[in-house]
């Protein structure tokens, strides 16, 4: 029975005379969410409000599931629209909307009616109390409860008036775009495509460097990575992956560094690459899935010597989060057993058995001078050879 749904956003209502640029992002980021669900849609916005219309015939279930992906959307509400042709045809459409959603009507309920057009010949607590009246007369079975209703039956009187009584919550944040763009380090593990999720719910869009080490990770690895940057596009929109090949640069790096430095020294000459990628794509900065002492390279003196080689700023969502907390977001957004498939990434092959935990930045400049022999031109080649994919939901 539902042709339309109204969208209730939060953080954009108080956003003043700019308002109108958050509700465009987040028309965009809707008719994104949309494209591979099979129907035609028509996303509009009317008086501080967002409708979503359906033109043909839909899946409601995967409607639903596509907008509960859309950062910004905190109510998705299924609504009935009727033209206003007076109150004994609003009476008889708001009968037939309760005996269609509520065949069992052993439930309680209260009407709440809004008049945004003031131009309607009923206030609003005569409105409650007409229709409440008539429900009681149709159902005898129902019964009022102004309190903790089983049914909040909403009523607003509009352009045209909306009839709905089931609100389903929506993810929050703002919308994806709003808030600039930055690179995000994507590995295959559990932590990063949280992280990408946490940003992006703040409104930046995001691109994503990976690691790729062949022979020593497999095209497994690499398509592990794809899908998770796929599970974090259904909420951060289409993303571009930057695959580099890092083999050469960790075989140096293991060559000529002590090997308890060699996951910060790898992690630096990561953040380089990534922010040569984040500063060609406009990106505001770099996001990491660190939380402080999870590893011996996410410890506070770790990750001091690893932002000394950025001059963008880095941003970790994580930073305080435990274990436990990281896996619950991983699994509410779907990441988490792609996140735990078996297939190794370039940060677990060369890694010392006795990593340094508080390393000193200068101690850790020294040994790279003993890559200045080939660094620079394997860093280079790095770049030159790195494949972009560009990631979108749909499969």
């Amino acid at each position: 029975m539902y042709k339309s749904f109204l969208i209730k956003y939060g953080e954009i209502a108080i956003k003043g005379k700019n308002r109108y640029l958050f509700e465009d992002a987040l028309v965009s980021q809707i008719n994104y969410a949309l494209k591979p669900v099979d129907g035609e849609f028509k996303v509009r916005k009317v008086q501080g409000r967002i409708y979503v219309d359906a033109l043909s015939e839909y899946d409601y279930d995967e409607v639903i599931e596509a907008l509960s992906h859309v950062f910004g959307i905190v109510g998705i509400c299924p609504v009935v629209l009727v033209e206003d042709e007076g109150f004994e045809k609003l009476v008889e459409d708001v009968l037939v909307y309760m005996d269609s959603v509520y065949p069992n009507k052993n439930i309680t309920f209260k009407v709440n009616a809004r008049r945004a057009r003031k131009n309607y010949p009923m206030e609003s607590m005569e409105i409650n109390a007409k229709l409440g009246e008539r429900i009681l007369d149709a159902f005898p079975e129902i019964r009022v409860d102004v309190h903790k209703p089983d049914v909040m039956l909403c009523v607003e009187i509009r352009e045209k008036i909306n009839i709905y009584s089931i609100e389903i919550p929506g993810p929050g944040g703002m919308p994806v775009g709003t808030n600039g763009k930055a690179m995000l380090l994507l590995s295959g593990g559990i932590d990063s495509p949280v992280a990408g999720y946490m940003i992006a719910k703040r409104g930046v869009a995001i691109d994503a460097t990976y690691f790729h080490a062949p022979p020593y990770t497999s095209e497994r690895a690499k398509q592990k990575v794809v899908d998770l940057a796929r599970i974090v596009s259904k909420y951060a929109g289409p993303i571009n992956l930057h695959v580099v090949n890092f083999t050469d640069i960790q075989l140096y790096i293991y060559e000529q560094c002590p090997h308890e430095e060699l996951t910060i020294i790898m992690r630096r000459y990561m953040m380089k690459i990534a922010e040569h990628f984040a500063s060609e794509n406009n990106c505001l900065g770099l996001v990491t899935g660190e939380s402080i002492g999870q590893v011996a390279s996410q410890t506070m003196q770790s990750l001091a010597a690893t932002n000394a080689v950025c001059t963008l700023p880095v941003y970790r969502p994580l930073i305080g989060f435990d274990k436990n907390e990281i896996i619950d977001i991983s699994e509410k957004i779907d990441a988490y057993e792609t996140s735990i498939q078996p297939f190794e990434d370039c940060c677990t092959i060369f890694v010392a058995k006795h990593p340094v935990t508080k390393p000193n930045l200068k101690v850790i400049e020294r040994s790279e001078t003993k890559l200045e022999e080939k660094i620079d031109e394997l860093m280079k080649v790095a770049i030159e050879t790195t494949e972009v994919i560009r990631v979108t939901a749909e499969e």
